[in-house]
């Protein structure tokens, strides 16, 4: 923003200075130009004076003195001609003819010429050497164009110069006014980078600037005064939820159960459907708590050995897959280290593959497979072979309290949406595929923790397939 208010200033500054100096220059050459004929006139008459009383007096002898004198002095060429149009004197005898011979041969006729003649790039003045009606000859003066324009060159190098100075006083004032102007922008910007990061920002640097600026600072520094007390009062209800409503729920459930020997059988069943509910509210409060502390947490991704913790949840998970009946494979090449929360990962693979097991039909097979990509991407993929979701479905799997109508009752809605917040708060980004056989992919895509972890040599596909064994 700097940069920018310095290129205005500069640019309204130039614009104004090219709307005084041009037109200041040209009227200033045009008046040099003008002045410097006007002289060329009044010497030109002294010259026809003093030529005519010469050529009168029959001295023409004294005609190349007067032209040498004049001519050393002012430089320029002189050519007198008398009535005849016979060559008196020339202060140039070298040159073939005169600047303007037309000219000359008016002049014997009592016409004067003045200007510039734009065939030899002269300026010419002729006169006639008269005495009364008497003409003796004529007078030319000329000089190149150099000579009355050189006054002007100066003049345009002054106004250059001039214009050159005020130019750099002018980005001085404004690189110094730009600068106070957005100090506290950039004061401002790094305060809204203290908050997004959760720290408190300095309100007093907010204090200066202009009037419009410190309007803006003390508006923010309200907003930023009520989002600490918004995410402290957040934080205290993450930490004061954890015991006030788990024990409630704890002792209901207790409760309930201890209520099984007096119920009437016929009511047994509403008695198991209130401790079920029971449990998903628990599972519900247990979401809830895990989603505000993911949100209220701004931790950075660590570097997490990804085959370490595949092989780890696969070997959990065998057991209970065995009990269902379904084969848990875990294949693909090693996926190194990847960037991750720390214990975000485990927590991944835990909700997929619970949710996995729950719709997987026996004997099918659940398959962690992982693969590795250039450049830099790793993916993990959970593939069941369940009844699958539709479009649609997989759309808003990731939104709180959505379940899928083909789910049980004891789901609570928030599993997917623990998951891809976990996955978002590691840099990476998660997706459900239809899978090959019916069911679901699900893509896990994580960043790499080293580009070059993995070489041409070890990329060696793997294919476990862990059973629980009595």
């Amino acid at each position: 923003m700097t940069r920018r208010l310095l290129l205005s200033y500069l640019s309204l500054v130039l614009l104004v200075l090219l709307a005084l100096e041009i037109p200041l220059g040209i009227l200033y050459t045009r008046g040099t130009a003008e002045r410097f004929l006007a002289a060329m006139e009044r010497d030109a008459v002294v010259l026809a004076e003093r030529s005519e009383e010469a050529i009168e007096e029959g001295e023409r002898d004294r005609v190349p003195g007067l032209l040498s004198e004049y001519t050393r002095g002012m430089g320029g060429r002189v050519v007198v001609v008398d009535d005849d149009g016979l060559l008196v004197a020339d202060s140039a005898p070298g040159r073939s003819s005169p600047a303007d011979p037309p000219a000359l041969t008016a002049a014997l006729r009592e016409q004067r010429s003045a200007g510039f003649h734009a065939a030899t790039g002269e300026w010419v003045v002729t006169l006639p050497a008269a005495s009364g009606t008497t003409i003796r000859g004529a007078v030319q003066v000329s000089f190149p164009a150099s000579a009355g324009t050189e006054q002007a060159r100066h003049v345009w190098w002054v106004l250059s110069g001039a214009g050159l100075a005020v130019l750099l006083i002018a980005a001085a004032v404004a690189a110094g006014l730009a600068r106070w102007m957005t100090r506290p922008l950039r004061d401002l910007e790094q305060a809204t980078a203290q908050l997004a990061d959760g720290a408190v920002p300095n309100a007093k640097r907010l204090d200066q600037g202009p009037p419009e600026v410190r309007r803006l600072a003390a508006t923010f520094a309200v907003t930023a005064d009520r989002l600490q007390r918004l995410i402290a009062g957040q934080r205290a209800f993450a930490a004061d939820a954890s015991h006030q409503l788990k024990t409630p729920l704890t002792a209901l459930r207790l409760r309930l159960e201890n209520l099984e020997p007096a119920v009437d059988p016929a009511a047994l069943g509403s008695l198991e459907e209130a401790v079920a509910e029971t449990d998903r509210l628990a599972r519900m409060v247990q979401g809830l708590l895990a989603l505000a502390r993911l949100d209220d947490a701004a931790v950075a991704p660590v570097a997490v050995d990804a085959d370490a913790v595949i092989a780890d949840r696969a070997a959990g998970w065998a057991a209970f897959a065995h009990e269902q009946h379904v084969t848990l494979v875990v294949a693909g090449p090693p996926a190194g280290k990847v960037l991750a929360v720390p214990g975000a990962l485990e927590q991944i693979l835990d909700n997929l593959l619970a949710n996995a097991l729950r719709v997987a039909p026996i004997g099918s097979r659940l398959t962690i497979a992982t693969r590795v990509t250039s450049p830099g991407a790793t993916t993990i993929h959970v593939i069941d072979e369940g009844p699958g979701m539709a479009a649609e479905d997989r759309k808003r799997a990731f939104d709180r309290f959505w379940r899928s109508p083909q789910a049980g009752d004891d789901g609570s809605g928030l599993g997917l949406a623990i998951v891809e917040r976990l996955v978002r708060a590691g840099g990476g980004q998660i997706r459900l595929d239809r899978a090959p056989g019916g069911g679901i992919d699900a893509v896990i895509r994580l960043r790499p923790a080293d580009r070059l972890r993995v070489t041409a040599t070890s990329r060696r596909p793997r294919t476990q397939v862990l059973q629980h064994l009595n």
